[in-house]
């Protein structure tokens, strides 16, 4: 009796069929990536004028620019002529950009330059690139897709709050990129790394660096962060990991003064292309400062090999959904944002 007692006290996740179903996949691109702010980058990406890059979110073309009046604007990649995507290349410095089918030309802020057999007086809203909603904090950059979208500082407030103790952020640049497609559902690489459960098995060099029985995951609004201290050291030196809703994840090491970004964008429903990125003061790393980046590229290969292999288990008919440890706050908090974005 005692057994089953217990059995029902368990609190379970989401069903497993959320991780494989297309259907699912289509509706969290509209009710989430279409409606949430989504960290796409930083502005050392963008130092001069003409600097751009573009993206794809939710479907979306969308492409990044530092314009003549000196403002980053976003905007989606595609001619209010005929809907073709405008720009093809990733990144690049340009002083306009043109439409390879009918020759629109457009200046980096959108507004249209020259119109062949059209009169740029008379074209109303197709006299400019569609504006995306746009939001700068300790420079890296967010975009909205969703124009009556609340305001970044209010939905993430806290989460601002928190990392205002940091002072150096904004004197960082980015000085390293890698990209891997992990052949995993989104949500599975955010799950993995909400919990710490499985970091003693998994990663022995992150449990060798870090004190894993003074290591907290603390859920708040709309992100939540991980800390603990570093083996051997003062607890101010220690790292705090955050996962700010819904696919971003931030690393900042005060020690040296630096930060690592991963941005998930959702390809399909069972893959997903991760951005990391890291950033410091200056591009001429240290030695400890490469020592980092190779032990974080390590953490991150370690989880990519659980969450595929994890992946893999979510098609079985053993069983429909997992189970909560006790120290899965983060995790829980996680299903449940994704509950209500859905209306679940």
């Amino acid at each position: 009796m005692t057994s089953t007692n217990n059995v029902q006290s368990l609190e379970t996740t989401l069903p497993y069929d959320n991780y494989v179903s297309k259907e699912i996949y289509n509706k969290e691109m509209k009710a989430i990536f279409s409606k949430n702010w989504i960290l796409v980058g930083h502005t050392s990406q963008l130092a001069n004028i003409g600097d751009f890059f573009t993206l794809e979110l939710a479907g979306e073309p969308i492409i990044i620019t530092h314009a003549k009046d000196g403002n980053i604007h976003a905007l989606y990649n595609i001619c209010p002529h005929r809907g073709t995507r405008i720009e093809t290349s990733e990144k690049g410095k340009k002083k306009i950009l043109q439409c390879s089918y009918h020759g629109w030309t457009f200046h980096l802020d959108g507004k249209v330059h020259r119109t062949p057999n059209f009169d740029t007086k008379d074209l109303g809203e197709f006299s400019c690139m569609r504006s995306i909603q746009l939001a700068i904090r300790n420079s890296m950059i967010f975009v909205n897709l969703d124009p009556d979208a609340k305001a970044f500082d209010e939905e993430y407030a806290t989460f601002l709050q928190d990392i205002g103790q940091y002072d150096f952020l904004d004197s960082l640049i980015l000085c390293r990129e890698n990209q891997r497609v992990v052949e995993a559902n989104w949500k599975a690489v955010v799950d993995n790394y909400l919990e710490c459960d499985h970091c003693p098995i998994a990663h022995p060099g992150f449990s060798r660096t870090f004190d894993l029985s003074n290591y907290s995951i603390v859920p708040s609004d709309n992100y939540s962060y991980q800390c603990s201290t570093v083996r051997n050291k003062e607890e101010s030196d220690g790292a705090r990991f955050y996962w700010v809703w819904p696919n971003m994840m931030v690393s900042i090491y005060p020690g040296n003064g630096n930060m690592t970004t991963t941005q998930l964008y959702p390809l399909d429903e069972e893959r997903t292309l991760a951005v990391y990125r890291y950033y410091f003061a200056n591009t001429e790393l240290t030695e400890e400062q490469e020592e980092l980046i190779k032990f974080v590229d390590q953490v991150r290969e370690e989880d990519f090999g659980l969450v595929e292999l994890l992946q893999k288990g979510f098609h079985s008919k053993a069983f429909g959904r997992g189970i909560y440890s006790p120290t899965e706050q983060g995790l829980q908090y996680f299903h449940q944002l994704i509950g209500k974005a859905m209306n679940e």
